[in-house]
């Protein structure tokens, strides 16, 4: 049986279409994955009525070796039972431990959990950008937990929008957080305890928020917006607790 060419064309074009329809689901899959891993989970999660609460056991001394902090055990905030938590299993507090207590960071809002690497320089791509892909950079230049002055934080940035799956999108969340809500930094040992004053989207040419020099000691978290572009930076300002005014 002959097939003629009209036949041949249509086999090579639709195998083709084909092809590159599955390229493109796989492209789509591999460049936003991982922030729609994390949009999923916290949307499930507020369904089946989930919190997310820290447990922070103690310090650790100079020598390395455990000392146990004067901080209470955690007690599990009362939660209301719904009918989908019940039957979901919900219903509950689930208790976050830092994943790096030398430098590290937990938001409970939106279950983000990250070590951070110190001293990054955030004009250099080639150097911050490997750094992403194991967490949270802290920008060079800019003070550390305690201290007076401007700390400066920023994840999930990527130099174009196919490679937002290779950097860790920790920080695609920070949409969610709201005046008032709770960001730890744990440093050597040591928690310091912020609260939101301020949620922002910028031109990233708008760098005062990286530069800027406080008389008080002020976090920022930077991401960039929409997520999987470089178009806009989205920015996140908090103080210590202790500094913090409704």
């Amino acid at each position: 049986m002959k097939i003629s060419r009209e036949v041949i064309r249509f086999i090579i074009l639709r195998t083709l279409g084909n092809f590159l329809l599955l390229a493109s689901l796989y492209g789509i899959s591999r460049t936003l994955g991982p922030a729609v891993l994390l949009e999923s989970k916290y949307r499930l999660n507020q369904m089946r009525n989930v919190r997310y609460q820290i447990a922070w056991k103690g310090v650790v001394a100079e020598d390395e070796t455990e000392v146990l902090s004067e901080e209470p055990t955690p007690t599990p905030e009362i939660i209301n039972n719904t009918l989908f938590g019940q039957i979901s299993g919900g219903d509950k507090v689930e208790f976050l431990e830092p994943v790096s207590s030398k430098f590290g960071i937990i938001i409970p809002k939106i279950g983000a959990n990250a070590p951070i690497a110190p001293n990054i320089d955030a004009g250099k791509p080639d150097i911050y950008l490997d750094a992403l892909k194991k967490g949270v950079a802290h920008a060079a230049g800019t003070v550390f937990p305690g201290v007076t002055g401007n700390i400066f934080l920023f994840a999930h940035s990527t130099d174009n929008f196919w490679n937002v799956g290779r950097y860790n999108a920790i920080f695609y969340l920070l949409k969610e957080l709201e005046k008032g809500d709770e960001v730890d930094l744990f440093l050597n040992g040591k928690r310091h305890i912020y609260r939101v004053t301020n949620k922002l989207i910028v031109d990233p040419t708008e760098i005062e928020y990286l530069t800027r020099q406080t008389n008080y000691e002020q976090l920022t978290l930077q991401t960039c917006w929409p997520p999987g572009t470089t178009f806009k930076r989205l920015i996140i300002l908090a103080v210590p607790e202790k500094d913090f005014r409704e």
